[in-house]
């Protein structure tokens, strides 16, 4: 049996290091409790229940995110850049677990590690020119895409330009010919995830600007 004293951190970081070969649906604290050489009700001292577990490997990713956070930008970045670059190192973040998307997302942060790095980037979307709701509307908007977009990417898996099986564009298209605009989507929606997401991350930084910063009533 494990020496180490057991806490919740020490938990949350071993199911972070089993979830990348079980997945979230094969996570059980049982496992857990195998990897950490304990016995299952061990670790009910520390979570009543999976959620609680989930919400703790959420702040511990969380925890890993905020050093490179806190290294982008300066006062003097443009609100797009940094915002851009944000979401580009939550994505790269999130893509480091099997599910990770799906075990940050509708979680429940269960220290404030999430108030400094969030503090900073409206502070600076403030300082832009954006009011407090216009600017915390923009983070919300911006990051419920990245969740999202890879939400969607770690469910789909592997793509044609990543030496994917499950995706063959040109089959796709032969079942789509009497749709040619949704046949000819296919490319665009399933080539490439990095590309895909870049542009769609451009074009809602893009509407923020148009609809967000600085005009009446925000």
């Amino acid at each position: 049996m494990a020496t180490t004293r057991l806490d919740r951190v020490r938990v949350a970081r071993a199911a972070l290091d089993l979830l990348n070969e079980t997945g979230l649906d094969g996570l059980t604290l049982r496992a857990i409790a195998k990897e950490l050489d304990v016995k299952a009700p061990a670790l009910y001292w520390h979570f009543k229940d999976k959620q609680a577990l989930l919400d703790e490997m959420a702040t511990e990713m969380l925890r890993r995110m905020a050093a490179d956070l806190a290294l982008e930008g300066g006062p003097d970045a443009g609100w797009e850049s940094v915002l851009t670059s944000t979401m580009r190192t939550m994505r790269h973040h999130l893509l480091r677990y099997r599910d990770g998307a799906k075990v940050y997302s509708g979680t429940r942060f269960t220290d404030a590690s999430y108030a400094a790095p969030l503090e900073a980037r409206l502070r600076h979307l403030t300082s832009a020119g954006f009011s407090p709701d216009a600017a915390a509307r923009a983070w919300l908007t911006a990051y419920s895409y990245t969740i999202g977009h890879v939400i969607e990417e770690q469910a789909m898996g592997p793509r044609p330009d990543e030496g994917g099986g499950g995706f063959d564009l040109a089959a796709r298209a032969e079942r789509l010919k009497g749709y040619p605009l949704a046949a000819a989507a296919g490319d665009e929606l399933f080539r490439s995830d990095d590309q895909g997401f870049e542009a769609g991350l451009a074009a809602v930084v893009a509407g923020i600007a148009a609809t967000l910063r600085g005009g009446p009533g925000v």
